[in-house]
């Protein structure tokens, strides 16, 4: 038996990308089902997956249990899995860790509005509004004190579920040239170079044509490989 996970879209669900990650880098077996997002039968598969579930992504237990949230989805699998590595082990990083995850999963709601992800184009001439550059001072904020810990690449050295939380951030700043230093775009980079979220993004250019809900009406460019000039 294996976990069985639902996911959206790879190119636009930023939440199923958090909830995939940290089977990808943690070596986990999971078996992968996937809907897209705005069509008539989002709801049907949803609960063809699982009574109740109402979001992607939703996960099952090899023991029938259901997750049915990203958040629940990284704290059953520390805890299933804790020689793996999916929280740091010095308990004064992992705390902040914990945080750091659970103020993703509650906040920067200016940025996710303004800036949807999308791994498939990246944007040029996007104007970040007052609240969206406030949630970016405050992400840079908490990376900066994880990274002044661990010196990187990631935020707490290794990767962990903190970074698997902040990559749609990540994918954000790279995709709207977002301003951020020169530590947050090195931090940048690492995601963007990371195999398992490149391998993500590969899967979704596949998958169909785009979505328009996700259209700006801004001039487009090629979605980066490396984090973006300043």
């Amino acid at each position: 038996m294996t976990y069985t996970l639902l996911i959206g879209d790879r190119s636009y669900s930023s939440w199923s990308l958090r909830g995939w990650l940290p089977f990808a880098v943690f070596d986990i077996p999971v078996s992968v089902e996937a809907t897209i997002l705005y069509r008539p039968t989002f709801a049907t598969d949803m609960a063809r997956f699982a009574p109740l579930v109402r979001t992607v992504p939703a996960l099952k237990t090899p023991d029938g249990g259901l997750l049915r949230d990203s958040l629940a989805i990284g704290w059953h699998l520390a805890e299933a899995f804790p020689d793996r590595g999916l929280l740091p082990a010095d308990p004064v990083d992992r705390a902040m860790a914990q945080s750091m995850i659970a103020e993703m999963h509650s906040g920067f709601t200016a940025l996710r509005g303004a800036c949807p992800m999308n791994l498939r184009t990246a944007w040029e001439g996007f104007v970040p509004p007052e609240a969206v550059l406030a949630d970016l001072a405050r992400i840079e904020a908490l990376w900066t004190a994880a990274l002044d810990r661990s010196d990187g690449p990631f935020l707490f050295g290794d990767y962990t579920l903190a970074d698997a939380f902040f990559a749609p951030v990540a994918m954000r700043i790279a995709g709207y040239a977002l301003p951020v230093s020169d530590r947050a775009r090195a931090y940048v980079a690492a995601h963007l170079a990371h195999a398992p979220l490149r391998r993500w993004r590969a899967m979704g250019e596949v998958e169909g044509p785009e979505q328009p809900t996700y259209e700006m009406g801004l001039p487009r460019r090629p979605f980066p490989m490396a984090a973006p000039e300043a």
